[in-house]
């Protein structure tokens, strides 16, 4: 089955109080589509992005074949440039020799790609891409309905 997710997260301040959002859309059902989103106090933008897509393959009930739209370089870097392959071969440590920040959600995604073949696609954030946009207001919606 294949499945299309964007996600997106965002906090304000950073840190402060964060929230995520997904969208899953699915081809194969008439373009079906499922919104998900969450907020978290005291937080960064980089737990967010990571949390969006974390909540969003963790939604999935079976193996997919899944593209995942994310405006976070840093998320799609991990993966398509292969961060996360040094990381782990150098024991959770960056280039600088220093511990790699976000550890636990990382590890969390590892086991998630492992059981999806997952494609990291980069979409340009406040571009006018529908699907990015509703991530970005399901996120702002998420953060007022916590803050309230």
């Amino acid at each position: 089955m294949r499945v299309i997710i964007y996600t997106d997260g965002g906090c304000s301040p950073n840190p402060g109080l964060g929230g995520w959002a997904a969208v899953l859309i699915s081809p194969e059902h008439n373009h079906y589509t499922k919104e998900l989103s969450g907020a978290q106090p005291d937080t960064t933008n980089n737990r967010m992005e990571l949390l969006a897509a974390i909540r969003a393959l963790e939604a999935l009930k079976l193996p997919c074949q899944v593209e995942l739209h994310t405006d976070s370089k840093y998320l799609q870097h991990a993966f398509t440039e292969k961060w996360l392959d040094n990381w782990q071969r150098n024991d959770w440590k960056t280039a600088a020799k220093k511990p790699v920040v976000n550890q636990d959600l990382w590890c969390r995604l590892l086991e998630l790609t492992a059981m999806h073949s997952v494609r990291w696609c980069w979409v340009k954030g406040h571009s006018d891409n529908k699907y990015n946009e509703r991530c970005d207001l399901l996120v702002q919606k998420a953060r007022e309905k916590f803050r309230k």
